[in-house]
């Protein structure tokens, strides 16, 4: 499940903070979210297929952790997140 270059670049586009950034919590969390999305697809058509089952659950456990640090670190940009990727219904 590994993401395009063209579809990275565009995550990386939309959820930057500076002109060269490639790896503040946002865009981590956004490229995060985007795996995680494409994974739980993946288990739509491929139940049983537990070895990917468990990168899932460490691609979730470490988005919460960034998440939870944008949290402490910026609440405004951490709710502004959340509101762009529909992370919290």
């Amino acid at each position: 499940m590994v993401l395009l270059k063209e579809k990275k670049n565009k995550i990386i586009e939309n959820f930057k903070t500076h002109a060269r950034d490639t790896g503040s919590a946002e865009v981590q969390i956004a490229l995060l979210t985007e795996r995680i999305n494409a994974l739980s697809e993946h288990f739509r058509h491929h139940s049983k297929d537990f070895s990917s089952r468990r990168g899932l659950l460490c691609l979730v456990g470490k988005r919460r952790r960034l998440l939870s640090y944008l949290k402490k670190k910026d609440i405004k940009q951490y709710e502004l997140l959340v509101k762009k990727l529909n992370l919290r219904k």
